[in-house]
């Protein structure tokens, strides 16, 4: 899709991904994340694991984007497993809505991510929401970048 091709000012629309979306969440992730992108099999676990928060970014019928978050109620954390959004979408605040709505349902004290360190565009979003770096995960992706760990403490979630 070109930028002509998009509404003039696109509603974005929230809602839960479900197992349907795996085919357009699967084409959205490859798109986003390339080599990185998540296998099948795992795009769908994440839309039928119980814990897992799944959203998905609408224009339309079209998902322009998704983002999965994991509870890990004995530590007291939540995961952004992952986020992206389709490359003719990003930097309209989607990304930012997303976070937000992801961290709320997730309802930790804690939640962490992983990036690239390479990724400046992340980082600074990352950073402007309240995360910060807390460890640094050497060869993490498989063409051997760096990961860098960040989280962000919160102040709901069921320990406070």
């Amino acid at each position: 899709m070109s930028q002509d091709d998009k509404p003039a000012e696109a509603t974005i629309q929230l809602q839960p991904a479900r197992l349907c979306d795996a085919g357009a969440i699967y084409r959205l992730e490859r798109l986003c994340f390339k080599q990185d992108a998540w296998p099948w099999f795992d795009i769908v676990a994440v839309l039928i694991f119980p814990e897992t928060v799944r959203i998905k970014a609408l224009v339309g019928s079209q998902i322009v984007g998704f983002v999965v978050g994991d509870r890990r109620r004995g530590a007291g954390l939540g995961w952004i497993a992952s986020i992206g959004v389709h490359p003719d979408y990003r930097r309209q605040g989607i990304g930012r809505m997303m976070l937000d709505a992801c961290e709320d349902a997730l309802d930790m004290p804690r939640i962490r991510l992983t990036l690239r360190q390479s990724n400046e565009v992340a980082m600074n979003l990352y950073t402007r929401t309240g995360y910060a770096p807390v460890d640094t995960w050497k060869r993490y992706y498989r063409d051997g970048e760096n990961g860098i760990v960040m989280e962000k403490r919160r102040q709901r979630g069921p320990s406070n």
